[in-house]
């Protein structure tokens, strides 16, 4: 059934939302008031594209691109148009932030285990880590890949925003009605409601999902990037969870939350992460980047 884990829910006098699970995050559509069979039919294709995109690229599935990629290292592969296009724009992300941005650090959670202890890993091991990361160390001409032995790709920093944006670019094209897809908290509106702007909260640090403050949005997409949920803890410290691909380590003074707006989730997530690896100068870097932005110490 294309509406199998979906669920209808009202959330208020004005709207309905239709809920689901998908890359380890609760999902929903958030749509104005109709009937629940009209709901779940603009529901189940964002769904049905949300699971597609993580069977597709998700690093814990041995029939996903990324292992059949994994298991392929050293000799060409040929990837398909989807995957060529999401490559390449990972090698924008890496040029574009000076080599923050690498979508193969994700070999570094050998060392690290994001589970709120106070095990912080040994310098000694994420240093031998740290020569199997470096997006330059791919061989990288479209379509074609090398992916050197023992390195790994992860789009997982991406591809939660680069799902959003698909399913948006579904709903949009059938111009339905006014929507907004929200991906554990990372969302794209293409219209506001009639009765008035979509009412975004943005979580507190530190909390159970409370909001502490709420956005009104029209159009256009939100992302944010923080530790509320995946960090460690020792001597006062919190690590979080966005690893440097050039130390290892979480920057250092980062802010607790930063949420960016733009034009798409893929920017706006990729904004929000860079500016996180900047650490203390992550607000200087929101602020080059002419970006709307909320950062919560």
């Amino acid at each position: 059934m294309p509406d199998e884990g979906l669920i209808v829910e009202a959330r208020g006098e004005n709207l309905l939302a239709v809920t689901f699970t998908a890359m380890a995050s609760p999902c929903e559509i958030l749509l104005p008031l109709m009937s629940e069979h009209a709901a779940l039919a603009i529901g189940a294709v964002a769904a049905q594209e949300a699971w597609r995109v993580e069977k597709k690229y998700s690093r814990y599935r041995d029939d996903s691109v990324t292992a059949w990629i994994h298991e392929n290292r050293g000799t060409p592969v040929e990837v398909d148009p989807e995957t060529a296009s999401l490559i390449d724009f990972a090698s924008q992300c890496f040029d574009l932030s000076e080599g923050l941005f690498d979508v193969t650090s994700g070999v570094l959670r050998r060392a690290w285990t994001f589970d709120g202890s106070d095990r912080i890993p040994e310098s000694a091991t994420i240093e031998r880590l740290l020569p199997l990361v470096g997006f330059e160390k791919l061989e990288w001409r479209s379509p074609r890949l090398v992916l050197p032995a023992g390195m790994e790709l992860d789009f997982g920093g991406i591809g939660k925003e680069y799902a959003v944006d698909r399913s948006y670019e579904l709903l949009a094209a059938r111009d339905w009605t006014p929507f907004l897809v929200n991906f554990g908290g990372d969302l794209r509106a293409n219209r506001p409601p009639s009765h008035g702007p979509w009412q975004v909260g943005i979580e507190r640090p530190g909390t159970d999902r409370e909001a502490t403050m709420l956005l009104d949005l029209e159009y256009g997409a939100l992302a944010t990037s923080g530790d509320s949920r995946r960090y460690l803890l020792k001597d006062g410290i919190r690590y979080g969870h966005i690893l440097s691909p050039l130390t290892g380590w979480p920057a250092p003074k980062s802010p607790r939350s930063i949420t960016v707006a733009a034009s798409s989730c893929t920017e706006a997530g990729l904004l929000s992460t860079v500016a996180m690896l900047n650490g203390a100068g992550a607000q200087a870097y929101l602020d080059e980047q002419g970006v709307r932005y909320w950062l919560l110490e």
